[in-house]
């Protein structure tokens, strides 16, 4: 029988679509923390279908734009003496920084390798992203 126990100091990462804790998993570089964690897959729920959670039994610094990357639905829930405390919804970020790769050959980022890929959003429906530098358009896709 699994028993997950309720967090009293920690961080909820929840909503997240089934299939993709595994990358939020791996950003966060929870398999080489010294903190508890659950990790659930495939969680049934109502809103959703499936999902996938991640509970942090202590908190941690998140880079919430790569979250919101992977998954713009996401939210995050602070967990403090058992209670939430603060819910982070997230969205799309409007500028990610070595994240998203530019794969264009004429792009300064490919003869330059010191210089940053920097990618700033310029369809929020579409979930794409242009190079600050060449113009090479990319989607949110190509980072999950």
């Amino acid at each position: 029988m699994l028993i997950i126990d309720k967090i009293k100091s920690g961080i909820v990462i929840d909503h997240i679509k089934a299939g993709q804790g595994v990358r939020v998993f791996d950003w966060l570089s929870l398999g080489r923390s010294p903190h508890t964690i659950a990790f659930v897959v495939n969680a049934l729920s109502p809103q959703m279908g499936r999902k996938d959670v991640i509970k942090i039994y202590d908190t941690i610094n998140i880079n919430y734009d790569i979250l919101g990357l992977i998954d713009p639905n996401i939210t995050v829930n602070i967990i403090e003496n058992e209670i939430i405390t603060q819910k982070i919804t997230l969205q799309l970020p409007e500028q990610v920084e070595n994240v998203i790769f530019c794969k264009n050959p004429r792009c300064i980022t490919s003869t330059e390798k010191y210089i940053p890929h920097i990618f700033r959003l310029s369809d929020r429906v579409a979930e794409a992203y242009r190079c600050e530098y060449c113009g090479e358009a990319r989607g949110a896709e190509d980072f999950r």
